[in-house]
This record gives structure tokens, C-alpha cells and sequence, in this order.
């Protein structure tokens, strides 16, 4: 067995223009008609549910820095800097369109835009942040795609770390399992860093959901990170416990758990209509129903360090 890389950087530099056709769960709460606003118990954007379950666990209104990777259209920091408008933002997008797009977001905030790869960004300049946010980006990372035969030259240089995140984090990998090594360099480096508050969150290969109301709704976990093919580019699900394994190595307190957490469900007439149906029956439906499984499949990943965490 061997590794093959998955990597979506000659996308997000070269092939990305838009993600209009990427319904991603920040962009799909947004619009203040959207229809997914109306499946939770509070109708509101992703930022603004973000930002009071962050509040909670971290204090986020007495924080004064704040880095996101791959902030997209920037529509998740356009509401926490509207929320705190005391906290400075840094925004680094290895893509120049998005980097754009968030340009024009932030118009009259507080915040500085960094064209970078965030593995390039130095040890040094990430100690400089209060909290760094990864909101649904890290199936973008590397991924180490398991194969029959031997591994290419480019993987085999991300394989030879495999062996020390086992050592040094307790971790144990089947040589037939597809490996976040991207996901996992990216929080090594962000714990050795020391930021103090970390949020991660992505389609998970370990979540599940099971609820004989709604049969169409149910899965189980596979605990292999899986492909996801998008346009022009693949993504991978991530194994979030070798991340929560690596946080704990570091002492962090980890809060880790489903995007229901978040984004509470309100099940009415019109969510468990589009839940119970075997096929959609609009688009709207079609939306409301991806919407809901995505928010089943995604977790989130929440780290402090003990002087910004409650209890």
C-alpha cells in the first residue's frame, strides 16, 4: 500500500471563480431570505449563530485578534466584527478572487488581507492572534489518499510525517486509511504556535445520525476520511478525534461536538415535511435537505487554552 496526494491548491490559485455553486453552510444561512434560516431555532446567519456559541465557551467579546484561514466571501467575519467590533481581523486566502470577495465584505472594518498559503505563515506572526478560525476548510488540506502500489514522490514526502504524529500523539493509522495530513500539520502548527483559542470545523467521517422518523436522514460513520468530488477540485471528510487526541497533547480544553450544537434544528412543519420525503419535491426542498444533512454531518472543534476558557 502506498499514498496518492490530494491537494485543491492549483484550484483555489487558478481554476476558482466564484463559490456560488459551492452551497457552503456560512453562504447558505446568509441571505436573510434564505430558506435554510427558517429550519433553526433562531433565524439567523451562520456568523451570528457562531458568534454567541463562541461567546459562551471563550468569551470571544474579550479577545482583541482574531486570523481566519480561508474565509471565503467573508461573510462569517463580516458578523463577528459587527458583533465585536473591538476584535482586529487578519484574513489569509491562498485564492486572489476570494481574497477579493472579502475586500468588499469588510469594507469599514478593522482588518488586514494576507494573499498567503497558511503553511508559509511563520510560527512567529500566529502567536500574534487571540483565535485563528478554520471554518470549512480543512478538507481543502492535503490529504494522503491510501492506493495500491507504491506511493508517489510527492506523497511520500507528507508519509514520512505519519510516523511521528503516531509517536507523538498517541495516534494509530490502518495503512489502508486516507490521512488528513494537511489538517493535522495546520493544528500542530497552530498548538506549538500557542494560540489560545482555536475553532475547526468540516465534514466529518466520524459523525452519525440515526432517527427512525426520518430513514432518508440516517448514516453511520466510517471513520475513513472520504472524497467529496467538487467542481474542479476534491475535497476529503475529516477524522476529527486524531485532532482532539493532538489538542489534548497540547493541554488544551477541547470542546468538540455535531453543528447541531450550533445551529439548532427547529423541527416544524415545513423542515420535517422536507425530512420525511423520500425525494425533494422543489428546489427549495432540495436546499433545505442538503442543508440538514450537512449540518448532521459537520463537526466542530473548539480549543482554549485555561486562561480563555470558562471553568
Amino acid at each position: 500500500m502506498g499514498y496518492a496526494l490530494n491537494t485543491t491548491d492549483d484550484y483555489h490559485l487558478h481554476g476558482l471563480t466564484s463559490l456560488g455553486w459551492e452551497l457552503t453552510l456560512c453562504n447558505a444561512l446568509f441571505p436573510k431570505n434564505s430558506p435554510c434560516r427558517g429550519a433553526l431555532v433562531r433565524e439567523a446567519s451562520f456568523g451570528e449563530h457562531l458568534f454567541h456559541f463562541l461567546n459562551e465557551k471563550i468569551h470571544l467579546t474579550h479577545l482583541k485578534t482574531v486570523l481566519e484561514i480561508g474565509g471565503g466571501m467573508g461573510y462569517l467575519m463580516k458578523d463577528l466584527l459587527t458583533l465585536a467590533p473591538r476584535l482586529h481581523a487578519t484574513m489569509a486566502d491562498i485564492s486572489p478572487v476570494l481574497l477579493q470577495k472579502q475586500k468588499g465584505s469588510l469594507a469599514g472594518f478593522s482588518a488586514v488581507f494576507l494573499e498567503t498559503d497558511f503553511f508559509k505563515i511563520p510560527l512567529t506572526d500566529l502567536r500574534a492572534f487571540d483565535l485563528v478560525i478554520l471554518n470549512e476548510v480543512l478538507g481543502d488540506f492535503p490529504t494522503l489518499r491510501a492506493v495500491d502500489g507504491p506511493s508517489s514522490p510527492e506523497a511520500a514526502r507528507f508519509a514520512a510525517r505519519i510516523a511521528d504524529f503516531e509517536a507523538d500523539y498517541n495516534l494509530r493509522f490502518d495503512p489502508a486509511e486516507n490521512i488528513n495530513i494537511g489538517a493535522l500539520e495546520a493544528l500542530e502548527r497552530l498548538c506549538r504556535a500557542g494560540v489560545p483559542c482555536i475553532y475547526l470545523s468540516e465534514h466529518s467521517c466520524e459523525s452519525s445520525h440515526s432517527d427512525p422518523a426520518f430513514p432518508g436522514m440516517n448514516f453511520s460513520p466510517s471513520g475513513n476520511p472520504e472524497k467529496i468530488s467538487l467542481k474542479g477540485h476534491a475535497e476529503f471528510t475529516v477524522k476529527f478525534s486524531a485532532l482532539e487526541k493532538m489538542a489534548r497533547a497540547f493541554g488544551y480544553k477541547v470542546f468538540r461536538g455535531p453543528y447541531t450544537d450550533i445551529l439548532p434544528i427547529s423541527f416544524n412543519d415545513r423542515v420535517t415535511a422536507a425530512l420525511r420525503t423520500p425525494s425533494p419535491l422543489s428546489d427549495r426542498q432540495e436546499i433545505l435537505r442538503q442543508f440538514l444533512y450537512d449540518l448532521y454531518k459537520y463537526e466542530y472543534l473548539l480549543l482554549a487554552s485555561a486562561p480563555a476558557g470558562k471553568g
